[in-house]
């Protein structure tokens, strides 16, 4: 296919277009190639990638045989009706007869046409996906969570989306680490936090009991069981907890982190493969900036490494709203930067503007994984391939996406500086 690629001319690929046409060809071009025991290796011109000790005279003869119409065929049995398959009945029951040419191009047309319908309605809703992110992410760090609230959030939102419920739960999460460094924690945040456990896991707590009577103590232990869940989802074991008041919120607040990320891995993972056909989603983003946050630098460069190679050229990908809730996680130079952001345009602030408040999973990877190979010393090398990536990515961002602009530049800032 390579060598195809370097010695057909385009009108080969774009004249008369027709995929058994340049398939067939290709064949019989292989079928010669294999009877003269020549395939010279793409890249090593001495090597000869065929030998006649293979013995491949019956794959020739096979190949040399095969033309346009038991090829169409092969097409249509092997690719085209199991397609039909999954579309709904009015389409796939075109195939029961295709005996002309004419019936023929319907019934495919119908499976073409059902196709884009379908990717067309995935866009739509995996759009509307990424705005109900920023919109719940918005939501609650411009208004105060309360107990009350948190159920009516969650039951609303279960009506919307089954995912979204879980998106929630990771931002209510977060929310109350970041009111816990503001206002210390306080009876209404472990309220907030009794009553988000709750929903998932039934009665956590007598009815009678007030927030008061649930302490710090009895908090983080309520955290050390959620965190120690494998699949992620908090399942809560009955048990007496204790009712020391005098520990110190650093534990509480880590575990919440802990809970909020694995909660957010656990979304992508949910959304990425019901929207896989249309968007390109990596999973372990916030696994990477929380390992980032907490020191673990090869983790995260490892992490992050795999993300940019995963998101580099695709054409859709999440976005991540840096917000306060999410400030937490992020490092003082995005923080300072996306705060200046706001003085100089206070419009960004609100959900109208979504695109100057967010930053896309490439544009977090990409800061991630240069910060990390500054902090582990990398090789010029290294850092030049990093500078690249930029490049790429600054070239595929919208205009109108302000902080992937200005990340994406502070990156390249850094890493610049630092060579």
């Amino acid at each position: 296919m390579m060598w195809a690629c370097e010695l057909k001319s385009s009108s080969f690929w774009t004249d008369d277009l027709n995929l058994v046409r340049v398939c067939v060809e290709l064949l019989h071009i292989l079928s010669v190639w294999l009877s003269d025991a020549r395939c010279k290796h793409y890249f090593l011109s001495s090597c000869n990638l065929i030998d006649n000790i293979f013995g491949v005279d019956l794959t020739s003869t096979e190949l040399i045989s095969i033309d346009e119409p038991w090829l169409s065929t092969w097409f249509l049995d092997n690719y085209i009706e199991k397609c039909s398959m999954l579309c709904p009945e009015n389409v796939s029951s075109l195939f029961s007869d295709i005996s002309t040419n004419t019936k023929l191009r319907r019934a495919v047309s119908g499976v073409v046409d059902w196709r884009i319908e379908q990717n067309t309605a995935l866009v739509d809703m995996w759009c509307e996906l990424q705005f109900a992110e920023f919109a719940i992410s918005s939501g609650v760090s411009f208004y105060s969570l309360t107990a009350q609230s948190c159920v009516c959030w969650l039951r609303e939102l279960a009506k919307t989306d089954k995912y979204l419920p879980v998106y929630f739960t990771a931002i209510a999460f977060l929310e109350v680490t970041y009111k816990i460094s503001r206002n210390g924690f306080t009876d209404k945040l472990m309220d907030v936090l009794s009553t988000i456990v709750r929903q998932w896991v039934g009665t956590c707590r007598h009815a009678s009991q007030c927030c008061s009577e649930l302490s710090l103590r009895k908090a983080t232990k309520l955290m050390q069981i959620v965190a120690s869940s494998s699949s992620g989802t908090i399942r809560l074991i009955a048990t007496e907890l204790s009712s020391a008041n005098d520990l110190n919120t650093s534990e509480l607040v880590k575990l919440l982190q802990q809970s909020a990320v694995e909660h957010l891995t656990a979304f992508h993972q949910l959304t990425s493969r019901e929207f896989v056909s249309v968007a390109t989603t990596v999973t372990t983003d916030f696994e990477a900036l929380y390992t980032y946050k907490y020191g673990s630098h090869q983790q995260c460069l490892q992490l992050s490494t795999e993300n940019v190679h995963t998101l580099l050229y695709a054409v859709y990908m999440p976005d991540i709203p840096i917000l306060p809730v999410f400030m937490q996680l992020l490092d003082d130079d995005i923080v300072s930067m996306t705060a200046l952001t706001l003085i100089v345009n206070p419009k960004c602030r609100y959900m109208c503007n979504m695109y100057t408040l967010c930053i896309s999973q490439l544009t977090l990877s990409l800061y991630l994984m240069a910060q990390c190979q500054l902090k582990l010393r990398h090789s010029v090398t290294s850092l030049a391939q990093t500078l690249v990536y930029i490049k790429v990515a600054q070239r595929r961002c919208s205009a109108k996406s302000t902080l992937n602009h200005l990340t994406l530049k502070l990156t390249k800032c850094k890493v610049l500086l630092y060579i």
